[in-house]
């Protein structure tokens, strides 16, 4: 009996997304902003691809935005390919960032890899990582394989992958809002709880519209009245790109030429060998990423 998956297909403009789709599907995408699907058999699976608009965020202050966050949320894709340009690595993962806190399983493939050591990134992210060639199609079905272990893996909004602590104030102020979105438990099965949290912080109306009338809707009007959502809203999107550029360095492929970014990251950073081990930005999750990093980095003489 064949399997079914649907796969979600993102990224930030140029980064290479529609030539990925045409790989998967032999058809190409030409509406940037609006959904195209296509189908391909792979190892027993009918496979569906949602060619979701090219965006830089989840917020809901442009259409395609709103598109790629709602089908993601409300359609519940069992998978989300993620096209990243290696040229452009901080702007690209902090669209991975954003995919993380929903929860929902990530594969990334990776453009113009030959500056970026691919399995160092997927050791510091832990999400699979597949290279890719726009202009070729090369990498079709290595892409394919991982989004189906993906799937076969890690249900869908169970894993939440998340690397950026937002200090502890911001922390204290989004686990008091969890609590408060568990006093209404249907919330619980329709969203992640810590991306809805996170999103009401910073001041998304979308996010609390979808909150139903209640005890706890009341409570979180009577608790955000009182936060200062263009304070917060700042102050993650800094802890974003502080933890992207910790990792930045991290990921560099050896012997390219390329010299490594100096960590902008503003707490202790250690060293393994070498080899520098964020210890900051990085939540508990991240740090024993950094761990393998660094014992995978010695088993093959990195450091």
């Amino acid at each position: 009996m064949t399997k079914k998956i649907r796969i979600a297909l993102t990224g930030n403009p140029g980064a290479g997304k529609a030539e990925i789709f045409a790989a998967l599907t032999g058809n190409r995408s030409r509406v940037p902003t609006e959904k195209k699907t296509g189908r391909v058999s792979h190892n027993g699976y009918d496979v569906e691809i949602v060619d979701l608009p090219e965006t830089c965020s989840l917020t809901a202050y442009s259409a395609g935005e709103i598109i790629v966050r709602d089908f993601i949320l409300d359609e519940t894709p069992d998978v989300v390919v993620q096209a990243v340009d290696a040229a452009n690595l901080e702007r690209d993962l902090y669209l991975t960032t954003r995919l993380a806190e929903l929860g929902v399983p990530v594969v990334i493939a990776l453009n113009v890899a030959d500056v970026i050591d691919p399995e160092r990134l997927s050791a510091f992210l832990e999400i699979p990582v597949v290279c890719t060639a726009r202009t070729r199609g090369d990498g079709r079905e290595d892409l394919l394989d991982a989004a189906i272990r993906e799937v076969e893996t890690a249900p869908c909004h169970e894993r939440i992958m998340d690397y950026v602590d937002y200090g502890a104030e911001v922390e204290t102020m989004i686990a008091s809002l969890i609590d408060l979105l568990l006093t209404d438990r249907t919330l619980t099965v329709r969203y992640p709880l810590r991306w809805l949290a996170v999103r009401l912080l910073e001041g998304d109306e979308d996010a609390l519209a979808r909150i139903p009338c209640g005890l706890a809707f009341n409570r979180l009007q009577d608790f955000l009245s009182l936060v200062d959502s263009d304070e917060y809203r700042a102050a993650m999107v800094e802890r974003r790109y502080e933890a992207i550029a910790a990792i930045l360095p991290q990921v560099l492929s050896p012997g390219t030429g390329v010299p490594a970014a100096p960590c902008r990251c503003p707490g202790w950073c250690g060293n393994a060998g070498d080899r520098l081990v964020v210890e900051y930005v990085l939540t508990e999750k991240g740090r024993e990423a950094a761990g393998r990093l660094a014992k995978m980095g010695r088993h093959i003489g990195l450091n």
